[in-house]
């Protein structure tokens, strides 16, 4: 874990002055920053079932300014299956810029994985466009601990019901390329509908169930290979959101 404080505080302190030196000559502009917390049945990840017969909790805080943010994620499984005990199993800080050229959106940017037992980083690139079901294309590469490529490709769409309130509408699917071995296959598939409620003028409540399955009978062979014995599941939860 001491890899994961030097290096947060590191890049915490080239963002306060990254901060600091976009501000002058901008006093008109503000920062901006939200947090959540999320209680799910599961924690799942890119098809990996990373919790087993636990409730897990993952808090997330973040800080925007002109397009670079900051956020810091964790989770917190209440049962983690290597000592059946309420472990942080894993927090992650990303650093990102985000950007738009017309319709298109761009967002670039680090992820550094603080994980139990072993620590890893990824870039990545993600686009999308401002049309019909908000396609987007994510592209991440692991220079660390697990090289590989993973690539996304997604569609959303909100239904506004008015007074705030919205029923979201969520799909994706990935594709793997690992470095160390042969697999190279199209990996998972998630479907997620969910509702977004406004409780107070910051605050919303976001209730959620979501499928996540394997796209292939190589990805369900490693599915079943990790701390699950299966390939599919179902994943439900409430996350609340603050926004300033």
């Amino acid at each position: 874990m001491s890899r994961w404080i030097i290096k947060s505080t590191t890049v915490m302190g080239l963002l306060l002055v990254i901060f600091s030196s976009v501000y002058v000559g901008a006093e008109e502009a503000r920062p901006e920053a939200s947090a959540d917390m999320s209680v799910l049945n599961k924690y799942i990840w890119r098809g990996f079932e990373l919790s087993d017969d636990g409730i897990v909790i993952q808090p997330s805080v973040a800080v925007s300014y002109k397009g670079l943010s900051l956020n810091l994620w964790g989770n917190l499984d209440t049962n983690y299956y290597l000592n059946d005990d309420a472990e942080f199993s894993e927090t992650d800080m990303t650093l990102s810029y985000a950007t738009g050229l017309g319709p298109v959106a761009l967002d670039i940017g680090y992820i550094y994985y603080a994980l139990d037992g072993s620590d890893t980083g990824e870039i990545y690139v993600s686009a999308g466009i401002d049309t019909l079901l908000s396609p987007s294309l994510s592209i991440y590469r692991d220079m660390d601990e697990f090289p590989g490529w993973y690539v996304n490709f997604g569609v959303s769409h909100s239904i506004d019901f008015g007074n705030g309130i919205a029923l979201d509408l969520a799909a994706s699917v990935g594709y793997m390329d690992a470095d160390d071995t042969d697999y190279q296959e199209m990996h998972d598939g998630f479907i997620s509908v969910g509702l977004t409620i406004p409780v107070a003028k910051y605050v919303t409540l976001s209730p959620m169930i979501a499928y996540s399955f394997g796209l292939s009978s190589e990805a369900d062979a490693l599915f079943e290979a990790g701390p699950s014995t299966e390939s599919s599941f179902l994943l439900g939860g409430i996350t609340l959101s603050m926004a300033f």
